[in-house]
């Protein structure tokens, strides 16, 4: 079953929301929770749930991603038929990059007719989660569907952000309305909603086909949520595959975050510093894999005044060295350096950045290779922060990649 799989991944949105982080990288390609990248999360489920041919479709800025993907994901044996492969557009049925999420299938359409596969499972690159796919796959092709759609109830209030299916008992989709002003409300349960995940399974021939009938609809916009599912469901099976199968062996995360805004991003990483995080990334039998450089291990040490380096309730990645500052509730990528008497809180800092003597840094997201002058704060005066970084409506300011404090922009 797995076997007869082709996953297929969108990696190729701009990510506007998450800019001035998505600036020089696509979003899947943004770090996360101290050493990993977005798309990893995506990737690792598929590598557990036992499927091993997946096509990467990129597009935006997808050379930080590439590289990535050759760094952290050349993993998988050719000779056997696995494949991890990523697909920039190519223009083969046009002259226009992809303009949806369907036309970026139907644009590759020849990968899946000569791949011979019976199922098509559609991912995105860009959530935070761990699922096992199987239980997803098994259920649609038991179903006989042409498609299944993985979806879990939401607050109703935060329900507008999502494509809202409506089902009857036996868990076929009647309905599906992408990002409704109104959503439909479960069955008996008036606060809930029912939420596409936005990771569908298709049958090949059923994809193809519907791939092929909005492709030459000239109204279409040519996304599954908008067009394609909304179709489907009054021709074809149509299923629901509720989200929270066990992923593993040791627990059952049912954890799963849109990142796209900076202020989601930023809460999906402080959710890693709960005492008991929503999503375990020390569960064992079923690790987030990626790219790790060859960095010493992260110290502590005095600084120059005798201060001991400090650290609390923070993840620290390695190479980073804490020379006589201080961290607390905070992520700290590889090859940060933290000088003496800084203090970093509640707070992001991507690779290479350096925080000077007695600099203060709180509720940030600072962006790699940033230094920062002794004696700066960031994070303390809202109006001084304005004038130079964008500030999130909940107060937290990102500075972008390779800020230089001199003249206030990257060298």
């Amino acid at each position: 079953m797995l076997d007869n799989t082709l996953a297929i991944l969108l990696a190729g949105g701009t990510g506007s929301r998450l800019a001035p982080l998505t600036n020089d990288r696509t979003k899947p390609a943004v770090p996360f929770g101290g050493k990993y990248r977005i798309i990893d999360f995506t990737l690792s489920n598929c590598l557990h749930s036992g499927l091993r041919q997946i096509l990467v479709l990129t597009q935006y800025k997808s050379h930080s991603l590439q590289k990535h993907l050759r760094d952290g994901w050349s993993i998988f044996n050719a000779e056997l038929g696995e494949f991890i492969t990523p697909v920039p557009p190519q223009m083969r049925a046009g002259q226009s990059w992809y303009t949806g999420t369907a036309n970026a299938i139907q644009q590759n359409r020849y990968l899946l007719e000569r791949n011979d596969t019976d199922s098509v499972l559609i991912l995105s690159g860009d959530h935070i989660y761990r699922m096992d796919y199987a239980p997803l796959i098994d259920f649609h092709c038991r179903h006989g569907a042409a498609a299944t759609v993985a979806c879990m109830d939401v607050d109703i209030e935060h329900a507008s952000d999502f494509g809202v299916m409506t089902i009857d008992p036996d868990n076929r989709v009647t309905g599906f309305v992408e990002k409704p002003e109104q959503p439909a409300t479960l069955p008996g349960v008036p606060g809930r909603a029912l939420a596409s995940m936005g990771i569908y399974a298709f049958a090949t021939k059923e994809l193809l086909d519907v791939l092929d009938e909005d492709d030459h609809n000239p109204d279409s916009t040519h996304d599954f949520g908008r067009d394609i599912l909304p179709r489907l469901i009054t021709e074809r099976p149509v299923y629901a595959h509720q989200f929270g199968s066990c992923a593993g062996r040791v627990s059952v995360d049912r954890y799963w975050r849109d990142v796209g805004t900076l202020d989601a991003y930023y809460e999906a990483n402080m959710d890693l510093l709960h005492s008991h995080p929503p999503i375990d990334l020390y569960q064992e039998d079923w690790p987030i894999r990626t790219y790790s450089g060859q960095h010493p291990p992260a110290r502590t040490v005095p600084g120059c005044s005798g201060t001991e380096g400090l650290c609390l309730n923070s993840i620290v990645a390695s190479g980073v060295v804490i020379a006589g500052g201080g961290v607390e509730h905070s992520i700290l990528f590889a090859r940060v350096f933290l000088d003496d008497l800084s203090t970093v809180k509640n707070s992001i800092l991507f690779d290479s950045v350096q925080v000077g003597k007695k600099a203060r840094i709180r509720n940030c997201i600072i962006d790699k290779n940033v230094i920062i002058p002794a004696n700066e704060s960031i994070g303390f005066d809202p109006k001084k922060d304005r004038k130079r970084f964008h500030v999130t409506s909940k107060g937290i300011v990102v500075v972008p990649k390779e800020y230089r404090f001199d003249n206030g922009s990257p060298s």
